[in-house]
């Protein structure tokens, strides 16, 4: 990969369910609008889980996504601040500042999959693909403006 135009990442505490949603959504808008030199992926969270949850597991499965095999990984205020765009998903325990920082911070508030019923899980799954899609067609706009 040559030096990616744009770094982003999607962080919560656990990194074991909404993060991993986000991001599997990302390497999937990636590929499909042919960002893969452009676009940097991070995942991670401040107090990561010891893996993902099985009921997001299930539930991206039915997306066509098969996240069994990640495992939740820290994220460093030096990984984050390196970055564009950071979505936090609204539970985040972040040290950065958006105002001392050229880094554009997301707070998409979506609630947490843990424990919650199928039904629940699979709405907040539309919820974070329609906010990946979206943050990707601002950056796919930015990337192209800057060629």
């Amino acid at each position: 990969m040559t030096d990616p135009q744009v770094r982003v990442a999607f962080v919560c505490v656990q990194n074991a369910g909404r993060s991993q949603m986000s991001t599997a959504f990302a390497e999937r808008e990636r590929e499909r609008r042919d960002l893969g030199d452009v676009v940097e992926i991070l995942t991670g969270g401040t107090r990561p889980a010891e893996s993902v949850h099985d009921a997001v597991i299930e539930a991206m499965r039915e997306e066509g996504f098969d996240l069994s095999g990640r495992t939740p990984r820290n994220i460093s205020t030096d990984e984050l601040e390196s970055c564009d765009y950071v979505a936090t998903m609204g539970c985040s325990t972040l040290e950065l500042d958006a105002n001392d920082s050229n880094v554009d911070i997301r707070n998409w508030a979506l609630d947490d999959p843990d424990g919650k019923a199928p039904d629940r899980i699979r709405a907040i799954c539309d919820e974070v693909r329609d906010r990946v899609d979206s943050l990707f067609d601002e950056i796919e706009q930015e990337v192209t403006a800057s060629v």
